[in-house]
């Protein structure tokens, strides 16, 4: 069993992260959020019940699991209130289990106020959350955000407030033509917060390090997929974060080293969420079939995913931006029925697949497939790799060879235990 594990997407997000972090994180000791906002959604299933988290680190339905937030994370705490209350975790355990770095920006109303706006410019969309991510990156980067520190002051953080939400107010208003933000009620709701929180702020990174010396295990938890990325994912139509696994070290000041093995998980086909190039998208019925049986719709918004074959050489291009030890291969069950499975290994005029050259490049690539046999058994479930159809364990191992990396996990269905290890000796698996 290894001491310190990196779970985190290599697609457009939506790979099923949260499933395979709450199936693991009850061999560790601690999980660690490190990127993102509530624009993030994974969804945990156990015994039939659901579970949508979209701050809090998955392992948080792990009585015994401690859960830290790092700096990277831009925090609404209203939101994250709300987040806790759903899973029943009242003040005295919360502020027990869960740490919340003091470097962490808050994000406001007035973000999610100035993304939508920003979204329904005929020339600015980009297809967001429009919860107020990018505008709370942006105020970090300019050096006006406000840190959950800044709520032990509580003159300083209302005088800090309400500077910012004038700055917001005056681009709302000036720019954009909208009525602006009032800033007394969630001022008075943030107040009527803070004692709540302040229990939970801490030096994160000084956990993690005081975890790592005490031998402890750590799991850390990516949010969004490496295609999303920031800087290597297709720009513009990107998240606000980076999303590979250097940003781990940014976002919670745990040090990168050789000792975290780095799990990439990619789905079995290919989904999308809002706007951007998606070269393998089926615009058929099979698309339709695929969304159906996928149930392929964001945990944070609702809104369908565009649904694909594989790209593998989008993988391949994810893989080696990121640097990943070994795969896990969820929604494979999702595949069952389809008479032949298709796999994008190139494109007309080369193979190179780059998001970082640019979203239009991305876009007007033709996809050249690989053609295998599907497979009619139903395989949700099977938790044995010898169970598997021949033609779903092809399709399996020709990802694998093709990736160059081995699949070490593969999830057959939605449930905590739905998997199959092909490492025992790598994943001590209830």
């Amino acid at each position: 069993m290894m001491s310190q594990l990196l779970v985190f997407g290599l697609q457009w997000g939506d790979e099923g992260k949260g499933k395979i972090v709450d199936c693991m994180a009850g061999h560790f000791d601690a999980v660690v959020r490190f990127q993102g906002g509530h624009n993030a959604g994974h969804t945990v299933i156990i015994k039939r019940e659901k579970k949508i988290l979209h701050l809090l680190p998955s392992g948080i339905l792990r009585p015994q699991v401690r859960c830290l937030i790092g700096n990277g994370v831009v925090l609404s705490l209203p939101h994250l209130r709300e987040e806790l209350r759903s899973v029943q975790l009242d003040a005295t355990e919360a502020a027990a289990r869960l740490d919340l770095s003091r470097n962490c920006p808050l994000l406001f109303r007035s973000h999610s106020m100035l993304d939508q706006a920003r979204e329904r410019q005929a020339n600015g969309v980009i297809g967001t959350t429009g919860r107020g991510i990018g505008p709370a990156y942006e105020d970090k980067v300019a050096r006006r955000a406000l840190r959950l520190s800044d709520l032990l002051d509580e003159k300083r953080f209302v005088d800090r407030f309400k500077e910012l939400l004038a700055y917001h107010n005056s681009i709302l208003c000036n720019y954009y033509h909208l009525e602006p933000c009032d800033y007394r009620p969630e001022l008075d709701e943030i107040m009527s917060l803070r004692d709540y929180f302040l229990p939970m702020i801490a030096n994160v990174s000084e956990k993690i390090a005081a975890l790592r010396l005490a031998g402890k295990k750590i799991l850390y938890e990516g949010a969004q997929g490496v295609l999303l990325d920031l800087d290597h994912g297709t720009y513009p139509y990107v998240t606000s974060s980076n999303t590979v696994p250097a940003a781990l070290a940014l976002g919670s000041g745990a040090p990168l080293g050789g000792d975290i093995h780095k799990l990439g998980v990619v789905k079995a086909y290919a989904t999308r969420v809002g706007l951007g190039p998606f070269p393998t998208e089926l615009h058929d019925g099979l698309g339709l079939h695929l969304a159906r049986r996928g149930f392929e719709f964001g945990s944070t918004t609702g809104r369908a995913r565009r649904c694909g074959w594989l790209d593998a050489c989008a993988l391949r291009y994810a893989i080696r931006v990121s640097g990943v030890d070994s795969l896990c291969l969820s929604k494979l069950d999702i595949l069952s029925g389809f008479s032949e499975l298709k796999v994008c290994i190139s494109y007309q005029g080369g193979d190179a697949y780059d998001a970082a050259y640019s979203a239009q490049d991305c876009a007007s690539r033709q996809p050249r497939y690989h053609t295998m046999p599907g497979w009619d058994e139903d395989i949700q479930s099977t938790r044995d790799y010898n169970a598997l159809p021949a033609a779903a364990r092809d399709y399996v191992e020709y990802i694998e060879s093709f990736a160059g990396v081995p699949i070490s996990v593969i999830s057959t269905g939605a449930g905590r235990d739905d998997n199959i290890i092909r490492r025992p000796d790598f994943f001590a698996m209830r």
